[in-house]
């Protein structure tokens, strides 16, 4: 008989910007399939989402996927949050996802940046003062431009152990920010596996004593902010082989400015400002290879004969993926495509 241990994660319900919760259970000769992982419960008013009163709330398992950090067996296991009912909790993004069929595919970018808890500062920052000017620092090598580096790469590594379809790394453009990118097709799929990466993240940070920073502007000033752009496509944009199909898509973006920015992060005015690479927030756009645009259309689709993707370059490091996909769905299956 072998002892599993099995790290149920989940989202709590804290306001504009929710965070990551776990705990452990051990059970018995686990098979690592998530219909085998058994409903859970914890203490909502510990977390924003219940009242002292009645406090009990559901973890459904929704994504599983081995833990080989920790001695043993062990798997991470992804939940949405339920209501006492079995109804979808409010703070439950995921539920939201019209996507059952998986036609929608995603690939996130996720930055973030590396804070020394000590100065509150970017990793690399000086206690007093800035580093040299950004432009060195993207995509860099050497100790005077990319700052923990061994700490990136165990998270790298540890994600594809773990099997998540992480597709690269890369420093950006400030110094102490990088990025990592996950694919999936299925934009629920596609949200598990970034929020394991991010939990997986966070711990790690734990080991080297450094936070992990999501917000989308963490630095004020002539810095770039910090994103989570969305790269998306469904059969139509994958296969049609048409600009006009793909301009009454984006086109279908533009009366929706606020949904989208409404769960694209908070304050992401403060990076949405139509420079560093975005447009304003009040604003939409879109262009092929334009990334001071709203939506860019990748060069990729456009040599491909208009078959392939779009990115949309709004969403904040500290959106929400499940939230941002699903508005990105419904965007789309409003579009008026012509026949």
């Amino acid at each position: 008989m072998t002892k599993c241990k099995l790290e149920y994660i989940w989202l709590d319900g804290y306001k504009p910007t929710q965070s990551l919760r776990s705990k452990t259970k051990v059970v018995d000769d686990f098979s690592g399939k998530v219909e085998d992982a058994d409903m859970w419960c914890f203490d909502g008013s510990s977390t924003e989402q219940a009242a002292g009163g009645s406090s009990d709330l559901l973890l459904k398992p929704v994504y599983c996927c081995p833990d080989p950090a920790r001695l043993g067996t062990g798997f991470l296991v992804m939940c949405e949050v339920l209501n006492a009912d079995k109804t979808p909790h409010e703070s439950n993004g995921r539920s939201t996802i019209e996507d059952d069929d998986n036609d929608f595919w995603f690939g996130f970018e996720q930055e973030y940046v590396l804070q020394d808890i000590e100065t509150g500062k970017p990793v690399g920052f000086p206690i007093s003062g800035y580093p040299a000017p950004q432009g060195p620092y993207y995509c860099s090598v050497g100790a005077a431009n990319a700052v923990a580096r061994d700490m990136v790469e165990e998270h790298f590594d540890l994600c594809l152990e773990c099997g998540l379809n992480v597709e690269g790394i890369n420093a950006e453009v400030m110094m102490g920010q990088w990025e990592f990118q996950i694919f999936a097709k299925g934009a629920k799929e596609a949200g598990d596996q970034i929020w394991v990466a991010r939990y997986l993240l966070e711990r790690i940070g734990e080991k080297y004593g450094l936070k992990i920073d999501y917000h989308c502007k963490p630095v004020k000033g002539d810095w770039n902010g910090s994103g989570m752009h969305a790269n998306f496509s469904n059969t139509t944009l994958r296969t049609c082989g048409s600009k006009e199909v793909y301009d009454a898509i984006c086109q279908a973006f533009q009366p929706r400015i606020k949904e989208h920015i409404d769960v694209y992060g908070a304050d992401n005015e403060q990076r949405l400002t139509g420079k560093h690479e975005t447009q304003s927030i009040d604003e939409f756009s879109y262009g092929v290879s334009d990334r001071g645009a709203s939506i860019r259309i990748p060069i990729f689709t456009v040599e491909h004969g208009w078959k392939g993707w779009l990115e949309d370059r709004r969403p904040a490091s500290n959106a929400d993926p499940y939230k941002v996909a699903a508005e990105i769905i419904k965007t789309v299956k409003s579009a008026a495509v012509p026949a």
